[in-house]
């Protein structure tokens, strides 16, 4: 019987019944095995500048972030930790795939490289015949896909990403997300329908981007501050707050480090009785 992505979490989290032995498939370890292998090879090589920042993986980015990569705008320096943080995607990735497979469905086309007008991307598989994005997310994040909101909150543009490669792969058909909540182990399918995938072609909006490209000034800012509380205080939003290029877009950018995290000023009314970082000369 042909498997599809409406059993694919329930079908993984079968495979660790305590009642039942599962005997993995040798060849899906041996290439889950090469996978890690080249993940650890890659992610431990030196880092090299990117030299043409469009790509499928940043269709979905704001148009003034591309300009800053593009023009070679410094940006903020990404710490070890970030770096972990991206293997461990990586790893969640590689084994989603792999327990999809033992699952009992059918995962082709691993990093198939599709290409229009010049720019190149790489899809993380198709899955019963559906194009299917794997992500790894953090509890808040996760939420988005397990209740759709994505489709309305989409920061990072995946939304953008996961319809470029469905239109050019499979024209006319929806693709999915396939997300794990890094915390707890929850798994969900996100479908995207045909009709979203529709709205976000990738040609427009590679043709648009070539051009902000070209262009010697920026475009406007992506998005304006927001208030932060009642203090008179306006910080940065989510997006702003993880773009490598904030201080260059907002010089005089104020880094104020609460429990929660950090938080960037852009007005200042009422000074935080928390530690600042110290702006650079």
């Amino acid at each position: 019987m042909t498997k599809t992505l409406d059993t694919l979490v329930s079908d993984i989290y079968a495979l660790f019944d305590p009642n039942v032995t599962h005997e993995p498939n040798e060849e899906n370890l041996e290439q889950f095995g090469e996978t890690m292998k080249n993940i650890m090879r890659v992610r431990l090589a030196s880092r090299e500048n990117i030299r043409d920042p469009l790509r499928f993986s940043a269709l979905g980015k704001p148009d003034r972030q591309l300009w800053y990569m593009a023009k070679g705008y410094p940006s903020e320096e990404m710490t070890p930790k970030t770096f972990v943080k991206f293997l461990y995607g990586d790893v969640i990735e590689a084994l989603l795939l792999f327990l999809a497979k033992e699952s009992g469905h059918d995962v082709q086309s691993e990093q198939m490289e599709i290409e229009v007008d010049g720019v190149k991307g790489h899809i993380d598989a198709i899955i019963d015949g559906v194009v299917v994005d794997v992500k790894s997310a953090s509890p808040y994040s996760y939420k988005k896909f397990k209740d759709h909101s994505l489709v309305e909150n989409d920061p990072f543009g995946y939304i953008q990403q996961l319809s470029g490669y469905t239109s050019e792969i499979t024209p006319g058909e929806g693709g999915a997300f396939l997300a794990a909540e890094k915390v707890n182990g929850d798994l969900t399918v996100m479908n995207v329908s045909s009709s979203i995938v529709a709205d976000h072609p990738p040609g427009p909006r590679i043709t648009h981007l070539k051009e902000v490209i070209a262009q010697d000034t920026p475009p406007p800012r992506c998005f304006e501050p927001e208030p932060d509380g009642k203090s008179g205080n306006m910080k940065l939003g989510t997006q702003c707050s993880y773009c490598a290029f904030k201080h260059e877009c907002w010089p005089g950018l104020r880094t104020f480090i609460y429990s929660t995290g950090p938080r960037y000023l852009t007005t200042v009314k009422k000074e935080p009785d928390v530690y600042e970082v110290p702006q650079a000369e």
